[in-house]
């Protein structure tokens, strides 16, 4: 297995432009990265290690829940009729600014991206082509997307600054619409919530989350995650 990751390293991607997310520090709360950390059994992944400093490495035991993997593009592929999910014991909670991004092709509507299979009411949804749902400590807000769909080969991010302002970025564009929702975002899954619901369908290829926002990190993420 030592030998499988090492190789699967070496194909990684490099530094663009000279900026990665490790340059952000402490503020690289978690960073599930293309092609790396990818423990395998047989052809699926058991386990995708957190890149980042904090150890959030999520993992799956249940052979016919994890997701198959391509080597060739790091694409993790889930599939919702057996709840395929990831999911770490090391809980992620945020209750300020944040920027999560996130490459991905979703193959449903209705699905969970990043959650909570602990706690109730958190999670990050694709509840339909136009529309991200996020809902933490029991309220939500749907951002409507009006450049781009969201059941497409996309690379997503949200951020959310000081005073509670949600944004959503697709394929790089400012989406109109935004919505404002405070609370402390959890989260300890890759494509479900608690209890195991809206599995995700379709492909991730990576997910940073950060516990800060600003324009410049915005511009980064998206120029990073374009190039996947």
């Amino acid at each position: 297995m030592l030998g499988l990751k090492q190789s699967l390293s070496l194909n990684s991607n490099r530094a663009l432009g000279g900026w990665t997310p490790d340059s952000e520090g402490t503020d690289l709360v978690a960073w599930y990265k293309n092609k790396e950390g990818i423990s395998l059994n047989g052809s699926n992944v058991s386990r995708w290690d957190d890149s980042s400093s904090s150890d959030h490495n999520m993992t799956q035991s249940t052979e016919e829940k994890q997701p198959a993997y391509n080597a060739s593009t790091g694409a993790l592929t889930f599939d919702k009729t057996a709840a395929q999910s990831l999911q770490t014991t090391s809980q992620i909670s945020i209750s300020g600014d944040f920027t999560v991004g996130v490459r991905l092709d979703p193959s449903a509507i209705n699905v969970i991206v990043l959650g909570d299979n602990t706690i109730n009411n958190e999670f990050f949804k694709i509840k339909d082509s136009t529309t991200l749902r996020f809902k933490t400590d029991g309220s939500q807000v749907d951002i409507t997307v009006n450049d781009g769909d969201l059941t497409a080969d996309n690379y997503l991010v949200v951020t959310r600054n000081s005073s509670n302002l949600v944004s959503l970025y697709v394929n790089g564009t400012l989406q109109t619409d935004t919505e404002t929702l405070a609370g402390t975002v959890d989260i300890d899954a890759i494509g479900v919530r608690n209890p195991d619901a809206n599995p995700y369908d379709g492909i991730i290829k990576e997910v940073q989350i950060y516990d800060s926002t600003s324009l410049a990190l915005t511009t980064n993420v998206n120029d990073y995650l374009s190039n996947l």
